[in-house]
Formats: structure tokens, sequence, C-alpha cells
């Protein structure tokens, strides 16, 4: 061979390890690797949200059919892809489990934009995937919401939603054929769709700008508009999975239901710190750019048809404000999420456009520093929040456990544990204490559930609640094949190998998420083998599920299961455990 064959194989092969489709290949490997192995990983606020997670998928291998058979407080989607990656990595860390089910949607996607972008500059195709694997392998909400790092339990599929929509504005930006864009589309409003109703809203106006600015043309469009309601179709047909859907969303349409003003102000004031940059972007580029709008919207009044429309809107900012007011608009619902992730695609076709600008330097200086203001931020706060979660970690405690699985794989510091272990012991002789503030519609700390020492007394109490099951259990010669918790989460089921009764919400906060109960969720209420109460602490929500399902437990009889459970059990046992 000769020394110019050799140096071609060379220079091919290192432009080939370069390229971001091998590097992303790469990285994303590691991800099963890790979820082989029962990895402990620092517990965050509102833990249990992964609860949530394991009791559908415990429902789904029973073959109980999301939203047909049990109420959710979002789509179907999570559920089953959660379940899938449980059932490969059973040891898998349940907050990097949850957070990173959605690479079986989201990468695919993102690795065909890639390939398409790295056609015409690797450098943009680099641009576009470093910021999408931070937010897609780190499980970190953009605002932090609790002084003690650690991995956040909640806003999972908040998160999820905005990995996605980063995903398909990458695609509306930079994909320049019009089929690869129809299929990605139409995956990806499919996706949002059945993952929360909220974020396909959100895609939804963006979708619509985009083809009002020409980004997809009509035929592609309607073929992509087609393959979503033909997919909604075959699944209605074939389950009556989506009028149930809808059926949900307007129940809890109903339950969540007031003013959105004070939502969208909600909204705006957890994202201000990317709204006020953008806006400042927003009226930076419109007027430097005034003269190019204005033979614009003069090319619209002389020419009148779609093309000078298109033309007009395809502008970089009003992109910028479309995205930001879907973005808003998805987080009017949210308490957590990657807030605003997805206007980076935007901002790095500004940052690309902004050559333009040499010959006027201060313009130039104020797009890249606005630019870098808007962008920036969300990325360095998660990755400042995973180095200190996990660097932090090195000392802390694992939590011992006999029946937890991989639900009790969380470490924490020793103060912590030292807390846990304390208020696990002081919750039962001073429970008077905490029923009376449950009187007054309070909970002990206004955070109660974002605080690491309950979320480990929790897992503690229900440790303990399983030998207990399993001791009256044994002690009587009974098994309880059905259990319910009255708490937000039901996790029963899943360590214990049983089931959970049907109809019945999960995720079960009453006073966004519990519809009234109807004949199919009292029928199954009445069917349960054991309905468990937990008292450690005693809580407003708990004590409104009590009341809510108390009719439908009036059969049951109740025990003190231990020091911190209470136990509702069928009367079909009542001969045994007499």
């Amino acid at each position: 061979m000769s020394i110019a064959a050799q140096q071609g194989r060379t220079a091919g092969r290192a432009a080939w390890s370069a390229s971001p489709l091998v590097v992303m290949g790469l990285v994303l490997a590691l991800v099963p690797v890790l979820l082989l192995f029962p990895l402990r990983v620092p517990i965050g606020p509102m833990y249990w949200d992964v609860f949530i997670y394991y009791d559908a998928a415990n429902r789904i291998f029973g073959g109980q059919i999301p939203v047909n058979d049990f109420f959710t407080p979002v789509g179907p989607l999570g559920y089953y892809l959660f379940a899938g990656w449980v059932a490969l990595f059973p040891n898998g860390a349940p907050t990097l489990l949850a957070h990173w089910s959605l690479l079986a949607v989201t990468a695919p996607l993102m690795a065909l934009v890639i390939r398409h972008v790295e056609a015409r500059s690797r450098t943009t195709a680099y641009a576009l995937l470093i910021p999408f694997l931070i937010f897609a392998l780190l499980p970190f909400n953009s605002r932090e919401f609790y002084p003690f790092p650690g991995s956040d339990g909640f806003g999972i599929y908040n998160r999820q939603i905005c990995q996605m929509l980063y995903v398909l504005v990458a695609a509306l930006i930079f994909v320049r054929s019009p089929r690869l864009l129809a299929l990605i589309v139409a995956v990806a409003m499919t996706a949002l769709f059945f993952l929360k109703i909220t974020g396909f809203v959100s895609g939804a106006i963006i979708c619509l700008f985009a083809f009002m600015a020409g980004r997809v043309p009509l035929r592609h469009a309607l073929v992509a508009a087609g393959a979503f309601l033909a997919m909604l179709a075959l699944l209605e047909l074939t389950s009556g999975l989506v009028s149930h859907y809808i059926n949900d969303i307007l129940a809890l349409v109903a339950i969540n239901s007031g003013s959105l003003a004070p939502r969208f102000l909600q909204a705006m004031s957890h994202t201000f710190g990317v709204l006020l940059p953008a806006g400042a972007l927003i009226l930076l580029l419109i007027w430097s750019g005034r003269e190019k709008l204005a033979a614009r919207l003069s090319a619209i009044r002389d020419e009148r048809n779609a093309a000078s429309i298109a033309k007009f809107l395809d502008n970089d900012a009003f992109w910028l404000a479309v995205v930001l007011f879907a973005g808003i608009t998805f987080e009017t619902q949210n308490t957590g999420s990657q807030a605003m992730i997805f206007v980076w695609p935007v901002i790095l076709s500004i940052v690309m456009r902004s050559g333009a600008l040499m010959a006027k330097p201060k313009l130039l200086i104020a797009t890249f520093v606005l630019a870098a203001a808007v962008a920036l931020p969300p990325a360095i706060n998660t990755i400042e929040r995973a180095a200190r979660a996990y660097a932090g970690s090195v000392k802390n405690f694992s939590l011992e456990h006999t029946n937890l699985k991989s639900l009790g794989a969380v470490t924490m510091r020793g103060d912590v544990l030292a807390r846990s272990e304390n208020m696990i012991g002081f919750y039962p002789p001073h429970r008077a204490l905490y029923e009376d503030i449950v009187r007054m519609g309070e909970l002990p700390s206004f955070i109660l559930y974002s605080d690491f020492d309950f979320q480990i007394t929790h897992l503690m109490a229900i440790d303990h609640a399983i030998d207990s099951i399993r001791a009256l259990e044994a002690e009587n010669g009974v098994r309880f094949e059905t259990i319910m918790a009255l708490n937000f989460v039901n996790p029963f089921p899943w360590l214990m190998d049983r089931s959970a009764p049907e109809h019945v919400a999960i995720g079960a906060d009453p006073t966004r998420a519990v519809p009234p109960p109807g004949p199919l969720v009292a029928d199954s209420i009445r069917e349960t083998d054991l309905i468990l109460h937990p008292k450690c602490p005693p809580t407003t929500a708990n004590a409104a599920l009590l009341e809510l399902y108390a009719p439908m437990m009036a059969g049951h009889r109740k025990i003190a299961l231990d020091a911190c459970y209470d136990a509702y059990v069928h009367p079909k046992f009542a001969e045994k455990l007499d």
C-alpha cells in the first residue's frame, strides 16, 4: 500500500472516530453498563416520585393497561418505556432508570438529526449534541428546589417532555430534508401526546409556527399529521386507549380548573433568568433587522400570498418568541422540569447567523452576550448540581434495608440518616401532635415531601411494614394478593410481588390527580385484600385519601399493623384473624 493510501486510510479513521454520531454512541453505551450494576445514588427531594413508575410497571407486568385499567397523572408512554427498561435492568438505580428510559425515543431521533446536520457542519452537529447529552443523562431539574444536593426525584416526566421538545425544535430549525423532518415530527408529536398533553400542546404551537414559516411544506405536514392520526386511530380501534386518555385529561382539567393568568405569572417568574435575556435578544434582533423585516412586510402587502408570509415569519426573533411562549405554556403546569432547554437550537441558529454583524462589533457583542445569558445558565446549573451531588456523595451513608429492592439503593449524609432514625422513633409516641397539625390543614413543614429525612423515614417505614405484613400472613396462614396504600405512592405490590387494585389512581395527590371515584374504583377498593394507611407522620393528603375512600372500606377491619401503619383487612380474612 502506498504512503498516500495509508495516510488516506488513517485520515478516514480519524475523521470517523471524531464523528458526533460515534461520540454519541460511545457515551450512550455507558447507560446500560451503569444500569447493570446496583449503583447507590444520593437521595434527592421527592424521591418517592420514582415509586410511581414501579407501581405502574408492576401493574403493566400484571396485565393492566395504563389509562384503561388505572388512572394516571400523565400519559401512558413514560410508564411503558420504564417497564421495558426495568425488565432489562431490574437493579438499575431508580432515578437514573426513570430519567434515562426516554432515550429509547429521543436517542434515535437525535441521531437522525445529528447525522443530517453533520453532513453540512460537524461543529453544528456537536453544538446540538452536547447540550442534549447533558440534559438527557443528568437527572436534575434546571431549577434548584432544595438546599441539599441530590438527584431530583420529581419532575421526571416534565424533564422528558423538555428533552423531546429539544429534539423537535432542533429538527425544525436544522433539518432540511422534508421527508426526514416529517418523520421526526410525526414520531416526536406522537411521543409528546402520550407523554403529557401539555407537552403536546407546546409542541403543536411550535409545529404550527414552523408550518406557517415555511419550514414544513404542506404535503409533508399532511403526511406527518396523517401518520400521527393513524397511530391514534389504530390504538383507539385496538384498545380504546385514546378515548379513555382524553376522558382522563378532561377529568384532570376539571380538578385543576382555575385562571391561567396566575399560572403564566408563576411560570414566567420561575423562568425569569431565561426570559429576561431572551426578551432583550428578541428586541435586539428585531431592531437590528428592522429594514429587512420592513421590506418583507411590504412584500406581503404587495404579493398577498403564503410564500411572502412565510418569508416574513421565518425570522430568528419570531422563532425565539414562539419557542419561549411554548415553553412558558408548558411550565404553567409544572413544579420541576428542565425548563426552556429547547431554546438552545434557536440560540445556536442566531449565533451562526451573527457573522453578518461583523461590521457592527457592538451589535455582535450584544448578540453573543445575550445568547450566552439565555443558553448557558440551565446547562451550567445542571452540571454544577450533578457535581455537588455526586462528588459530595463520597462521604454518604447507604440505607440499610431488607425489603426495598433497588428502591433502597440510595445514600445520604450522616446527619440526614441520624435525623431519619430519630424521627421514625419520634413520630409514633407524638402522633397526636401531628394529627392536630393535620386538622389545621397543614403539614409539619411546608416542604415536608422534599425533606430528605422524610423520604428516608418513609423508606424505613415501608421496609418495616413489609416485615409486619409477612409476619401477619405467616401467623394467620393468609396471603394478601392485592395491596393498596392510602398515600401518594404504593410501592408494596412491586416490593412484595403482589398486585395493585385496578382503576385506582397512581401518584395519588388528592388535590390535583385523584378524580372522584366511580363505580369501578369503588368495587375495586371493596375487593382489595389489604389497604395500608401510613402514620409516620400523619399528613393532610393521607387524611384526605382516607376520607375519600372510607365509604368503600366500610367492610374492612382496621388493625394496627405496626407503629407506622394501620391496616384495613378485607372481611374474607376475618375468621383467620380472630
